[in-house]
């Protein structure tokens, strides 16, 4: 597992290309802030966290629990939506809005064009809604 990547990952690259060439400008993975944000927009006070749907326990098509040790994989990928949860919190109360991209928006069945999830998380940052996500199929707006 220590080859997997936390940070500069296919998806999480795709959107910061994206967000750049929009001229939107942004800090990475910011240590003060609780959970370490993908990108974090100081202008917006908003920040974005592009998640993989295996190692964060999403409900789509993507995610597949392992066969083979399934309780170890139940838990360790329980501890990571409870860590999500805890990070959110403590976003909130610092005044933080929060956008998660789920990787299943960039790839899979369901997956959107490229310039459609930068489209949606432009829409998003220029609203007023707190929390929303991206995934495959669409916005999930939460506000």
């Amino acid at each position: 597992m220590s080859s997997i990547r936390s940070k500069d990952t296919k998806p999480e690259m795709a959107v910061r290309r994206g967000l750049h060439a929009h001229g939107v400008r942004y800090r990475l993975h910011v240590k003060k802030l609780p959970g370490r944000p993908d990108l974090v927009l100081r202008k917006y006070r908003a920040v974005i966290f592009v998640h993989g749907c295996f190692w964060h326990g999403h409900d789509c098509q993507m995610f597949r629990p392992p066969v083979s040790r399934s309780d170890f994989w139940r838990a360790k990928i329980e501890r990571n939506r409870e860590r999500d949860r805890e990070v959110m919190v403590a976003l909130d109360e610092m005044g933080w809005r929060r956008l998660t991209i789920w990787e299943c928006a960039l790839r899979g069945r369901g997956k959107l064009e490229g310039e459609e999830v930068i489209r949606l998380t432009l829409q998003w940052l220029d609203g007023s809604s707190h929390e929303s996500e991206i995934r495959g199929n669409g916005f999930c707006g939460r506000d």
